[in-house]
C-alpha cells in the first residue's frame, strides 16, 4: 500500500484492508500491519464513525424526548460528526425537544 502515490486511495485501501481484516485476524495482529492513523483518515472509516455517531445521538433524543419529528431529525442526519460530538455534549442541558430545535436553529459554525 506504501507504493500507491495518491494518499486518499492508499487511506481508503488501507481502510477497507483492516476493516476485511478484522473479520478474519485479531485487533492487535492487525495494527502491526496497517498504520491506525492512515485507516482513521480513510472515507470508509469515516463513514462507519459518522454512522455510528447518529445512531446513537439519535438512540439519545429519542430516549429523553421520546420520538423525534422526522424534520428535526433531518436536520441531525446533515450534521457532521464533530457537530453531533457537540451535539452529545450539548444534549445534557437540554430539558425540551424545543432546546435541541434551538440548538439545531445556530448557525453552522455555532454548532462545532
Amino acid at each position: 500500500m506504501a507504493r500507491i502515490p495518491d494518499r486518499n486511495e492508499r487511506q481508503n485501501i488501507a481502510g477497507c484492508a483492516e476493516i476485511l481484516a478484522g473479520l478474519r485476524f485479531e485487533k492487535d495482529l492487525i495494527r502491526q500491519f496497517l498504520r491506525e492513523d492512515i485507516m482513521q483518515e480513510s472515507v470508509i472509516y469515516q463513514d462507519i464513525v459518522q454512522k455510528e455517531a447518529l445512531k446513537y445521538t439519535l438512540r439519545l433524543l429519542n430516549r429523553r424526548f421520546d420520538e423525534i419529528d422526522a424534520p428535526i431529525v433531518e436536520q441531525i442526519r446533515a450534521l457532521s460528526t464533530e457537530q453531533l460530538e457537540t451535539l452529545g455534549e450539548a444534549f445534557l442541558d437540554f430539558s425540551t425537544v424545543s432546546d435541541l430545535s434551538a440548538w439545531l436553529a445556530k448557525p453552522a459554525d455555532g454548532l462545532s
